[in-house]
């Protein structure tokens, strides 16, 4: 699908000079981005999401399991 987006000339250059550096068309470089900003989004909304549902049922560790935790994870350095 063909469309027409406005960017600010500065980027516009730097995403010429690296669809170049790449080999990317400019569209396969501008799709990639928009489908890589999604996803990206879409993980942002599931970690909310997430949280969330943590805040809400409580995720706090036993105190004598968190100091076990703390233990094994100072040795494994």
């Amino acid at each position: 699908m063909k469309t027409a987006v406005s960017v600010q000339e500065k980027l516009f250059r730097r995403a010429e000079k690296f669809a170049k550096k790449k080999k990317l068309s400019r569209s396969q470089l501008y799709s990639n981005a928009l489908e890589e900003y999604l996803a990206k989004r879409d993980n942002h909304d599931i970690v909310e999401r997430i949280n969330e549902v943590c805040e809400l049922v409580g995720t706090s560790l036993e105190p004598e399991l968190l100091k076990s935790q703390i233990r094994v994870l100072r040795k494994s350095k």
